[in-house]
């Protein structure tokens, strides 16, 4: 069996103010937010699925945002911290001093609510990444597994992706018109899941999907969606097939009502 290596890279975590450049509908359900600024100066992603941490207006329409402590991130006495949610660094450009953000819009919550509002000059506050997952890159085969809150991960995943990577990716959507093109050099097999109106927690189309792979290489298994859902495909995937838990990684990137925790 052959040693893959993956490893964890911390950052120095940044708090930054930026305003809205751009807005772009992809689809039915997701729209791109491009932000840009001074403060972007600096800014890196490591890592196709890093995370950063989106801040949105408190109930005074105010963006009332940490800095970091002897304990870790620490808001401000007297104040309503922001709403946070995390999202994708989907596209950086240095050059142009820009961000790309692509957010699910579901029509309800904080960070969906700003997004459908969203205009260009409109300020908008984040921190982070505070660090980056780096695959190993020498495995197989690599299954890319998720919803669509899973999809500007697994897009720009394909993007960074060298020629002659093999790949398998299942991304379950709202609907059929919520397909986007992804463009890779890799060698990708990509299959479409639309539920068609079934609600997204209790699905079971990505582990159905799941349940049909069969690959025989050292393969590396990406899952990302509703956290309870995670949880059983990644024990599913440990358990059922035998895989190392090293060559996992499953992520609960969002809660349905009285779960508690992540698929990590």
């Amino acid at each position: 069996m052959t040693l893959h290596e993956s490893r964890r890279v911390r950052h120095d975590t940044v708090f930054r103010r930026v305003e809205v450049r751009e807005v772009v509908d992809l689809t039915p359900h997701m729209r791109r937010i491009v932000v840009g600024g001074p403060e972007l100066e600096g800014f890196h992603s490591g890592a196709p699925d890093d995370h950063v941490k989106m801040f949105f207006p408190n109930s005074d329409g105010e963006f009332i945002t940490p800095k970091m402590g002897e304990n870790g991130p620490e808001f401000p006495v007297g104040k309503a911290p922001s709403p946070m949610r995390d999202y994708t660094p989907r596209h950086h450009d240095a050059a142009a001093g820009t961000l790309a953000i692509d957010f699910v819009v579901h029509g309800e919550g904080p960070a969906s609510t700003w997004a459908e509002n969203a205009k260009p000059g409109d300020p908008i506050a984040f921190g982070g990444p505070r660090g980056s997952f780096m695959v190993a890159d020498d495995f197989d085969h690599y299954v890319l597994a998720g919803d669509e809150s899973a999809l500007p991960a697994i897009a720009r995943w394909l993007e960074e992706m060298p020629e002659g990577r093999k790949a398998t990716v299942l991304v379950e959507i709202p609907e059929g018109a919520d397909r986007q093109p992804l463009e890779t050099r890799a060698d990708a097999q990509v299959t479409w899941l639309p539920r068609n109106g079934a609600p997204a927690a209790q699905s079971d189309l990505l582990e159905k999907a799941l349940d049909t792979l069969a690959p025989e290489d050292d393969t590396f298994w990406w899952v990302a969606c509703e956290s309870r859902r995670v949880r059983g495909m990644r024990k599913s995937i440990e358990g059922g097939r035998g895989v190392p838990k090293d060559w996992i990684r499953s992520t609960g990137y969002w809660k349905a009502a009285g779960v508690d925790d992540d698929g990590e």
